[in-house]
């Protein structure tokens, strides 16, 4: 891991966080452009530069080419596979998940692809190539998002459907949300939780980081089988919280331990 590396370049890990800030900025600007018209439409948004106008549209796409394109190569100096997982995340985030967000909720999972490819990212950049480490937390990263985006997604969702989002999967004739997103929270919060137990098993992992990350992924869960069993306001925020909670304690316990 980058961060428990007993040694870790300065040079690389600068690198890694200006070419990882770039290609974000890049894939949010993007996907602003995308979305102008969209993004007026909903409280959450209607302030963006280019919905008020402080941008223009050939100026949002300038700055988003030159952020790519040296966040790209600022990744590169790394080496070939960062730079190659940081275009794969791009190009998803983009030019996959951002159209996909208005015909359907398959968007969720795309986007939990880039959504988790910078842990991973992360990894490489010190490992030097793709290990059972990058994936591990990139799986984790992976499952986290489909508890965490749905707790979001009901809370939010008059935004989105006003703005015309099939993020949040609903029965279009009485406008009620489908209570599968409960179940698939539970789904992934308890893939999340064998995950764990997956890479205990193999001995990629400590005791000690074992028991403390099944302690957060069982919290995690239990707020997931609170939302699967009644969709409401108050079971989503419950599950928010935890969940903004549970990724910067569940990498803290890897740097620690």
């Amino acid at each position: 891991m980058v961060v428990a590396g007993a040694s870790v370049s300065i040079k690389m890990l600068m690198m890694l966080a200006v070419g990882g800030i770039l290609v974000t900025a890049s894939a949010n600007a993007l996907n602003q452009v995308l979305e102008k018209d969209f993004d007026a439409l909903m409280d959450r948004t209607s302030l963006r530069p280019l919905v008020t106008g402080n941008f223009t549209v050939s100026t949002a796409v300038l700055i988003a080419g030159v952020f790519g394109a040296t966040g790209l190569l600022a990744l590169a100096y790394i080496n070939p596979i960062v730079s190659m997982l940081g275009a794969i995340s791009l190009m998803l985030y983009a030019f996959v998940y951002t159209p996909l967000k208005r015909y359907s909720t398959l968007s969720v999972a795309i986007g939990a692809i880039p959504g988790a490819l910078p842990i991973l990212i992360g990894t490489v950049a010190h490992e030097g190539t793709i290990t059972l480490i990058g994936l591990f937390l990139f799986s984790i990263q992976f499952f986290w998002q489909f508890p965490h985006f749905w707790s979001i997604g009901y809370r939010s969702f008059q935004d989105y459907r006003s703005a015309g989002f099939e993020l949040v999967p609903y029965d279009h004739n009485t406008g009620e949300i489908n209570p599968w997103i409960g179940k698939s929270s539970l789904i992934y919060g308890s893939l999340l939780l064998l995950t764990i137990v997956a890479a205990y098993t193999i001995g990629l992992i400590s005791v000690v980081s074992f028991v403390l990350a099944v302690a957060l992924a069982l919290g995690y869960l239990y707020y997931c089988i609170g939302f699967a069993r009644r969709l409401n306001h108050k079971n989503a925020t419950h599950l928010m919280i935890y969940s903004f909670v549970f990724m910067p304690v569940f990498l803290l316990i890897f740097i620690i331990f």
